[in-house]
């Protein structure tokens, strides 16, 4: 199988994706990272705009695309992410993990 095709590291974790997804929205918000707790809603608990939640988008499709070749999330989709676990849910699923 063509290495372009498949990743040879293990699955990424519930965990894993939502370290990502603190870190990466601590930077985008300039927040500390313990601020971001599972359960944060984008809008209301983080003041996260759409701008904000493009970059970390993108921030996520950039780490996790080096692990799983093609991996991206749907613009569609983006309005069905309201809080940090809809995000992690969601990326671990597309992954073809357990979700949180």
């Amino acid at each position: 199988m063509p290495a372009e095709t498949h990743s040879s590291q293990e699955p990424v974790t519930a965990d894993e994706v939502f370290a990502l997804v603190r870190t990466h929205l601590a930077e985008i918000l300039e927040i500390d990272e313990t601020t971001v707790a599972m359960d944060s809603r984008f809008a209301e608990d983080l003041s996260a705009d759409s701008l904000a939640l493009i970059e970390l988008v993108e921030a996520l499709e950039e780490d996790l695309g080096e692990r799983t070749v093609g991996f991206s999330i749907d613009d569609e989709d983006l309005g069905d992410l309201a809080s940090v676990r809809d995000a992690v849910d969601y990326v671990v699923t597309r992954l073809g993990g357990a979700a949180a």
